[in-house]
């Protein structure tokens, strides 16, 4: 079959941070066919290249989210009466509606597919009718930018029934919203929905929520293309945390528009795969249905690891190892409060800390760390003349003594995870591939990783994790059971392999359940059941190279079947 895979910020840009298991997941399935399209965000990404691309890949269309070109189309007298109106229900909407995941809410109909309610109907009436309204005219850019769009804004503000948050809203923040869901509705205003572009696919797989899934709610309204959705990070959470210093009205209306966004995305998808049940619970308060939602854990490469993993008995059985991006939720200031603790019941204990920071805040982070370090456990000398060795080590991968990640972990028994924060824990699955026993605190999908194959304590108390560690150094035959344990369970749920399949029975399962659009009529103009094989979504790799021929059903007339012979319908 073939696939639309709807990408932002990853795949197939080379610096993209999700797009590695998005080019496993492509690699894996060689069997179908991938068009690519993809959000840049930033001009660095881009001047960044792509990815090498597997043969399975046919086509990649890429368009900005982060710049903003003046496409020139002009409105005449009824285009604009069109915009001011679904543009102006969209705001109605969005002023006249509680975000649909605050705890405060005043939903009109709870989530799920029995009942819809009417603000839903009204926001994606809006937004398909500015779909339709770019389709027409070639484009939203200068009209979403334009002054209409901050009146029509202003008037579903000020009218009787809007929330309290936006009837305070100032001309500040009605610029700051109508700039925002300028940017937001970007998408709209692409040439790709056409039949030769997402109506040409069997499938739109959206790799996040938000702007990527915006061209697969488009291509399901335009083509009925199915849609499935995967989030290993919650978009609209993440919305919540990045916004903290906006205004009330401005974090009201934004809240409503994402949170009106993520609950359309998820009535309209076909499956929705979250990457753990932290995540699934954020989906199911913002409106998913839970018949739709399928887990599909992250699929991580367990080759490096192996060396280690079977080796289990090489490490210093007195280091804790913690590996990770040195940032303020990683919570090392706690660690360090719990090595002290760990160091006087197990004098000779040591900590590495491996990793590097991140951006500017985590270099502060990082020197605020080494200096508590230093002050923690001053360098203990044999005497006089000698130098004093800190039992607190600084590293980062790469030099003479820890050339690969799986170095790290096997420089020590036990590795330690201290974040206050945390989705899906990356590094604990690999401290799991390294066969290593852990300690981790209790945060984000950590406990479903785990699944009792490690220790996990209360974020944000160092008695409890130096009391963990402390109980792990003390008991070899322990760690070594709990590191095999991890080591099978991590072999068995977060492997590349596991990933795939998941992914290849849902296109399956999808792809069943969707009408087929291929519509034959025999001669007398009816329809003609069964007349579409099952062969007909095998690509033809297999086959001699021959010019793709046009899709039947991308034509705007149906096809006629010619009627068989009356000996041939009889068999």
């Amino acid at each position: 079959m073939r696939i639309g895979l709807l990408a932002e910020g990853g795949y197939p840009y080379a610096s993209g941070g999700a797009g590695l298991w998005c080019d496993r997941l492509v690699r894996g399935l060689g069997q179908h066919e991938f068009d690519v399209y993809a959000f840049s965000r930033s001009e660095a990404q881009e001047d960044a290249g792509w990815v090498p691309l597997p043969p399975q890949v046919g086509r990649v269309r890429t368009a900005p989210l982060w710049a903003a070109e003046d496409d020139g189309v002009v409105y005449g007298r009824r285009a604009r009466r069109r915009f001011t109106e679904h543009y102006g229900e969209l705001a109605a909407v969005l002023c006249a509606a509680a975000d649909p995941a605050a705890p405060d809410a005043r939903p009109a109909a709870p989530p799920g597919p029995a009942r819809v309610s009417p603000e839903a109907d009204r926001f994606a009436t809006a937004l398909n009718g500015l779909a339709e309204l770019a389709r027409d005219e070639g484009g939203l850019a200068a009209a979403l930018r334009s002054e209409t769009a901050v009146r029509a804004l202003e008037r579903a503000c000020r009218a009787p029934r809007a929330l309290r948050a936006a009837r305070e809203a100032r001309v500040p923040d009605l610029l700051a919203v109508a700039a925002h869901l300028e940017q937001a509705l970007r998408p709209l205003s692409l040439d790709w929905y056409e039949e030769d572009g997402l109506g040409a696919v069997d499938l739109c797989h959206a790799t996040a929520g938000g702007a990527a899934a915006l061209p697969g709610l488009l291509a399901h309204h335009f083509f009925g293309i199915p849609l499935l959705v995967t989030e290993y990070g919650v978009r609209l959470r993440t919305h919540y945390l990045t916004r903290p210093d906006s205004s009330p009205a401005v974090r009201s209306l934004l809240a409503a528009f994402h949170g009106r966004l993520a609950a359309e995305t998820y009535r309209r998808a076909a499956f929705i795969t979250p990457g753990n049940a932290h995540a699934r619970r954020w989906q199911e308060r913002c409106g998913a249905d839970r018949a739709k939602l399928r887990t599909v854990h992250p699929g991580m490469d367990a080759t490096p690891f192996d060396e280690v993993g079977e080796s289990p008995g090489s490490a210093d059985p007195r280091t804790l190892v913690w590996v990770g991006r040195v940032e303020p939720a990683k919570d090392l200031v706690s660690l360090l409060h719990a090595f002290a603790e760990i160091r006087k019941e197990e004098p000779g204990t040591r900590l590495r800390i491996i990793g590097g920071p991140s951006g500017a805040e985590g270099a502060g982070y990082l020197g605020h760390c080494r200096a508590l370090a230093a002050q923690l456990f001053p360098d203990e000398a044999e005497g006089p003349h000698s130098v004093g060795d800190n039992p607190v080590s600084f590293e980062e991968i790469g030099g003479p003594d820890l050339p690969t990640v799986a170095d790290a972990y096997a420089s020590g028994a036990v590795t330690v995870l201290s974040s206050v924060v945390e989705g899906f824990p990356t590094g604990l699955v690999e401290a799991m591939f390294c066969g290593r026993a852990t300690v981790s605190t209790d945060v984000g999908a950590v406990v479903e990783v785990i699944g009792g194959t490690g220790l996990v304590v209360p974020p944000r108390n160092p008695r409890a994790l130096a009391e963990a560690c402390v109980s792990l150094l003390r008991d070899p035959a322990r760690r070594e059971r709990l590191g095999a344990a991890a080591r099978a369970r991590a072999l068995e749920l977060f492997t590349v392999e596991q990933n795939v399949a998941a992914f290849h029975g849902l296109y399956l399962e999808i792809v069943a359940r969707t009408p087929v659009r291929r519509l034959l009529l025999n001669a007398g103009g009816d329809p003609l059941p069964f007349a579409t094989p099952a062969e007909a979504h095998v690509p033809g790799h297999w086959t001699d190279p021959t010019p793709r021929a046009v899709p039947t059903w991308a034509t705007s007339t149906p096809v006629r079947a010619t009627p068989a012979p009356a000996t041939e319908a009889a068999r």
